[in-house]
């Protein structure tokens, strides 16, 4: 099923879109909706959709307004409208397609079948990635070298734990109890050890493969590491790894 959320100020048109891909597409999930873009933005980042409707004149700004306030943009987009002057505007933000009001079912259709197809290649790249991570558990013998202002750390890649996310700077959590607040992105560090077992299950989170404790699964999923601190875990990350853990188990 794809998780989807509408995104929409005219209430009738969010009752009709539901009632099509109840009848047309069965395969999509509708979790959430939305009448704007501060609503829309809130229940985007509580919910995280893998599909989001989103019209592009709302009350309060437009479509484009809203994925411009994200952090990330995670999910597929389809843009329903009543005009079809902003088309290659929606294209530009990678839209999985465009549809104009009155909603035509079979381009709907079209449409969602497109979205599927895309999250399950993303999907099957990412689980193809932790594959490539758990069997990469061995490089961890090597050691990095950390800068900070005041210090330079050499540590054993598998004495980390996970690396937090803390806007343009990353803490790197060690199974010492250390906390080394370091000028680099996470996204810096994701580069440098995806190949060494790290995989990034949150936006603000890289852990370590080899110190996941256990997988909790209420409030959307948590991971719990070796030093008891718990992980959020995305949506479509948890799914990969309840995948990964089934398979690891066989």
């Amino acid at each position: 099923m794809l998780r989807a959320l509408i995104i929409d100020d005219e209430d009738h048109m969010r009752d009709t879109l539901i009632k099509l891909l109840e009848l047309h597409c069965p395969d999509v999930s509708v979790i959430g909706q939305a009448q704007g873009v501060a609503t829309g933005t809130g229940v985007i980042r509580d919910l995280h959709p893998e599909l989001v409707f989103l019209d592009i004149q709302l009350k309060d700004g437009t479509g484009f307004d809203l994925l411009y306030n994200l952090p990330a943009i995670d999910f597929k987009v389809i843009f329903v409208t009543a005009y079809d002057q902003y088309a290659l505007q929606a294209f530009r933000y990678s839209a999985v397609d465009y549809l104009l009001k009155p909603i035509n079912p079979e381009h709907l259709m079209d449409a969602v079948k497109r979205a599927g197809q895309m999250i399950q290649k993303h999907f099957n790249l990412q689980m193809k990635a932790l594959e490539e991570n758990l069997k990469s558990v061995n490089k961890q013998h090597k050691k990095i070298i950390i800068k900070t202002t005041e210090d330079i750390h050499l540590l054993d890649l598998k004495n980390i734990i996970s690396c937090e996310s803390d806007n343009s700077y990353t803490t790197i959590h060690t199974s010492e109890g250390d906390k080394i607040l370091v000028s680099k992105t996470l996204k810096d560090y994701e580069d440098m050890l995806a190949e060494c077992g790290f995989y990034r299950v949150h936006k603000s989170y890289l852990i370590n493969l080899l110190h996941i404790k256990r997988f909790e699964r209420q409030d959307g999923g948590y991971i719990v590491l070796t030093n008891d601190v718990k992980i959020p875990v995305a949506s479509r990350k948890r799914d990969e790894l309840l995948q990964m853990f089934e398979k690891l188990a066989e």
